[in-house]
């Protein structure tokens, strides 16, 4: 089977950057989950989005790391949307539900073609130790020790969210894979959100992402990830973030793949937390094909 297969940039910066995946739109063709697999093993990137028809929404998506499937990915989904767009099959200005694993979920896109996704309410988890965390990352307790927690969040997929004191610490960190490995399998999450507060570009926070787990050593624009992250800020006092209607993160300026993560929440007259997105612009795609 010759299966048309698009690959493009997700919360890129400019032209610059941002975060491959791959895309398939299922037009004239049925795949089921083993050749799914297949194709996101080929491709190689950290997750491949395939598009379906769906009888609960505008469209169903299934996600596939090279490994196995996941529930939700926020850059795979942004580069779905943002590649219907390009080709006339999305409109500007237009909202869409879509299908997935972590449930039904919209999907925005701006006059600008910016596409945001709205992810799952946040469910804020088990807090871990500095102690435990600082071996698998090369580091001394102390450079975790910033006053917030290490905790799980999820807004559709588990991560652990651990703020770092500085960039310069944040740049320095040395994954031990096997060791984020074996906690990410304990706490039965996707992996590891790392985040900074100081940041350049009036950036709400800067960050790096590490899933060995799913064979991602490390993610340059996580959408899920970044979600989260601004709901556990909200949750913790970071208050003056929710001034404007989006905020910025900044992600994979380690691996020389600048991303801009944009993430709003919106809120109850009480100040509860009734939506979180994420979005972002995309940029390079090309079409190729994969025989399976």
């Amino acid at each position: 089977m010759n299966v048309e297969v698009y690959t493009l940039n997700a919360f890129a910066k400019g032209e610059r950057g941002g975060n491959p995946a791959g895309v398939v739109l299922e037009v004239g063709v049925s795949l089921d989950a083993a050749e799914m697999q297949l194709i996101a093993k080929e491709l190689g990137y950290s997750e491949t989005a395939f598009v379906e028809k769906s009888m609960l929404a505008n469209y169903k998506i299934r996600y596939f790391t090279p490994a196995s499937e996941v529930d939700l990915c926020g850059h795979a989904t942004i580069a779905a949307f943002g590649l219907m767009h390009s080709l006339g099959l999305a409109k500007a200005g237009t909202s869409y539900t879509i299908e997935t694993k972590a449930g039904i979920l919209d999907v925005d896109i701006s006059s600008e073609g910016l596409v945001y996704l709205s992810q799952a309410l946040p469910q804020f988890l088990e807090r871990i130790s500095c102690e435990e965390i600082a071996p698998s990352l090369g580091m001394d307790p102390e450079a975790l020790e910033t006053g917030l927690p290490i905790q799980i969040v999820s807004t559709g997929l588990r991560d652990i969210l651990i703020p770092i004191r500085s960039r310069k610490l944040l740049d320095e960190v040395q994954p031990n894979f096997d060791a984020i490995t074996a906690i990410s399998e304990k706490y039965d999450v996707i992996g590891y959100h790392l985040f900074t507060l100081d940041t350049p570009d009036g950036a709400a926070a800067e960050c790096r992402n590490f899933a060995p787990l799913y064979d991602i050593p490390e993610e340059s624009a996580t959408g899920t990830s970044n979600g989260a992250l601004l709901s556990y800020l909200y949750q913790h006092g970071q208050r003056s973030l929710w001034e404007v209607e989006h905020v910025m993160f900044r992600q994979g300026y380690s691996m020389d793949c600048p991303s801009e993560i944009k993430a709003g929440l919106r809120l109850s007259e009480s100040g509860d937390i009734n939506q979180v997105r994420v979005g972002g612009a995309v940029a390079g795609i090309e079409r190729r094909h994969i025989i399976i």
